[in-house]
């Protein structure tokens, strides 16, 4: 590399280190459900988003299919598997289509770059996640970016004059805040103001909702024309996809170059997704479980006198503020033998650093009574050092 690359990755990897903000993978081996091994401790793992419990779970490991398909969709990649994944989620979402990407990311950049262009205006809640936020660069469309969950501030920016189309783009439920969107207001505005309504469901969809579709699961395909989704959440397996009229998906498989240009998912991917689905769908305790874990966690916490995070999903921000504080409790945190990730800017917001606790359907409630009484104490000692 050039000197002034190597200057370059130097000094920005001290600023990194210097502001606590350095990060490094670690090895984190599953040794059951919600359960794992981090440098050679055994723990619970309360960061995962597999929210239904169903990663480790041996029946999607079970099925056959190839472990690679060798190719991109439209060449040789797509398989009976895949369609009937298709079909299946297509059903479940009461969608005409459903069209599969590699991955979330890939999904949420790849759909918006095809639909938006220059001259269009994308109207984002501030709490997006990257992969809207890039799919909007990369189209070259205007952004406006209203207040977190702002129905009012989204109205007005809705209403801008402009050239092209207007698109209306949130997540429906917030990666690290865990609250939801105001999706059937926002679906409102969008069509009085003729926009596209645009929505991300990674974290509702199997876990949340009716028959487990999401907190975007009520809303009609015409009052939601494009609903995004994830297989690695709850679901367990992985790869995205993205359900709509028949007439958007046919263009989107011809015009979305991250589904285009990327090597489909294996078929035992699709194979272990398929049975995911239907576990999700007939064993409903799975999401009822979860909630109670909610109602325990904030019980627990509120008793414990410790912040209730102003969440009813799976994902339960404990926010510290301080980047070292979220940094030492979770490694306290660890010794004890639970795993929380600490989750510091620019994931989210400056001063707004926080453990981001998830509760799946494999936890028990004296696993999470176990989790509150260990943050009390490590709290306590990383405010007395």
């Amino acid at each position: 590399m050039s000197g002034g690359l190597n200057r370059r990755i130097a000094d920005q990897l001290e600023a990194l280190r210097q502001r606590d903000r350095f990060r490094q993978r670690r090895i984190v081996e599953p040794t059951g459900a919600g359960c794992a091994r981090v440098a050679g401790r055994d723990c619970i793992n309360f960061c995962s988003n597999d929210y239904l419990g169903l990663a480790q779970d041996p029946r999607l490991r079970a099925g056959p299919g190839a472990s690679g398909s060798a190719a991109s969709a439209l060449i040789t990649g797509y398989s009976p598997s895949h369609a009937e994944l298709e079909a299946r989620l297509a059903d479940w979402l009461q969608r005409d289509r459903v069209l599969l990407f590699p991955t979330g990311f890939s999904a949420n950049v790849g759909i918006i770059d095809a639909l938006l262009q220059r001259g269009d205006l994308a109207v984002c809640d501030a709490l997006n996640h990257a992969s809207l936020i890039d799919g909007v660069r990369l189209s070259g469309a205007d952004k406006r970016i209203y207040a977190h969950a702002g129905v009012d501030q989204a109205r007005r920016a809705l209403a801008e004059p402009v050239a092209g189309i207007k698109a209306l783009v949130t997540d429906a439920v917030f990666s690290m805040d865990g609250d939801s969107a105001p999706l059937q207001a926002l679906s409102h505005e969008a069509q009085r103001a003729d926009a596209l309504f645009y929505v991300d469901d990674a974290h509702g969809l199997g876990v949340e909702g009716g028959d487990g579709r999401g907190v975007a699961g009520e809303l009609s395909q015409d009052a939601l024309p494009v609903l995004v989704g994830t297989l690695g959440k709850a679901l367990g397996a992985a790869g995205a996809f993205v359900a709509g009229p028949a007439s958007l998906i046919a263009y989107l498989e011809n015009r979305a170059r991250s589904q285009i240009y990327s090597t489909a998912f294996a078929p035992m991917t699709a194979n272990a997704a398929l049975v995911a689905l239907d576990i999700a769908r007939q064993e409903v305790w799975r999401r009822d479980h979860v909630h109670r874990l909610v109602a325990r966690l904030h019980a627990r916490l509120d008793a414990a006198d410790l912040p209730v995070p102003d969440s009813r999903t799976a994902i339960q921000p404990i926010v510290l503020g301080s980047d070292r504080l979220a940094l030492r409790v979770s490694d306290d945190l660890l010794a004890r033998g639970f795993l929380v990730t600490a989750i510091r800017p620019p994931t989210v917001p400056e001063g707004a650093a926080r453990l981001r606790v998830t509760l799946t359907a494999a936890h028990s409630q004296e696993q999470v009574d176990g989790l509150v009484d260990a943050l009390a104490d490590s709290l306590v000692e990383a405010r007395v050092a």
